[in-house]
């Protein structure tokens, strides 16, 4: 597969087909204090009539 050239869409419509987490950790310190910690976490998924949203 080296050398393989893949357009950007085709990797957008393979992410939202199977979907994907994303997740993150935001810390805000001053002098090695931490002030504020914050966790962040998204999941991208394409909704189709078949499988409705689920709210």
């Amino acid at each position: 597969m080296a050398g393989r050239e893949i357009a950007l869409i085709d990797l957008l419509d393979r992410l939202l087909n199977g979907g994907a987490v994303l997740t993150g950790d935001l810390v805000l310190s001053v002098a090695d204090v931490d002030l504020v910690h914050i966790n962040l976490r998204a999941v991208i998924r394409s909704i189709t009539s078949d499988e409705p949203a689920p709210w």
